[in-house]
């Protein structure tokens, strides 16, 4: 009987809660929020980087069919969120984070197992501005989408350093330009605006540092490395 009493008040407690946030005549929570002309929060999350390389015809007339494979993993994203609220649909935000990724490159081309595969760790400070288009609110749920450009620093980028694929150091530019696409939406809870959302990263500059061997097996042919990134991120107000 105990059993069966928590689980009712529980399935009362979420039909009471969704009837607030999703019903069709919900309270409406903080009415106000989306008046101010400046707001602050932060954002939890995480991303998944790609590479998109673009090959010279005489990689394909050398390697065949054998193009450099990409495994991306599952990094994490965190930061903050400043937003101008410009007129009632239209806001400029700028979302400073700090994102790390792992991206593992395996070249089929390359026979020796111990050379044929390179571990990417990128550690991205990442400054978005965007645009962010909201539509009507309805209830406590406010659907929205983004577009802007960013800039991203690679704190781990080895631009710089002297050895390379030969010595087994695999190296990128340190700075990159990207434009960025997604989609959310504002949850409205009594004391906090609560928003999650899902992005596409696009960049825009060659991000390959060559080797110094016009010829090499890792960088030679290659006529650019863009990275492609999906973000989800959780923003609370």
């Amino acid at each position: 009987m105990k059993k069966l009493l928590v689980i009712t008040c529980l399935l009362l407690s979420i039909s009471s809660f969704s009837q607030g946030i999703f019903g069709k005549n919900p309270y409406r929570n903080q009415q106000e929020w989306d008046k101010q002309r400046l707001h602050y929060g932060y954002f939890l999350g995480f991303s998944s980087y790609n590479f998109k390389f673009d090959y010279a015809k005489s990689f394909h007339e050398k390697n065949g069919s054998n193009e450099i494979l990409v495994t991306p993993s599952t990094g994490f994203n965190v930061g903050l969120v400043g937003n101008l609220r410009i007129m009632e649909y239209l806001d400029l935000r700028f979302e400073p984070g700090l994102y790390y990724t792992k991206r593992k490159l395996f070249y089929p081309h390359i026979a020796n197992p111990d050379q044929n595969m390179r571990d990417v760790t990128s550690t991205y400070i990442h400054f978005p501005l965007l645009l962010k288009f909201s539509a009507l609110r309805a209830g406590n749920v406010r659907p929205y989408i983004l577009a802007g450009l960013s800039e991203s620093l690679n704190l781990s980028s080895n631009e710089t350093a002297k050895e390379d694929n030969y010595a087994g150091r695999f190296r990128m530019r340190k700075w990159t330009a990207n434009y960025e696409l997604g989609l959310g939406i504002d949850l409205y809870f009594e004391h906090f605006k609560f928003s999650p959302s899902i992005r596409g990263v696009f960049g825009l500059q060659d991000e390959l540092v060559r080797d110094r061997a016009a010829n090499s097996p890792w960088t030679g042919d290659i006529e650019s490395m863009k990275s492609r990134g999906i973000f989800v991120n959780f923003t609370f107000h």
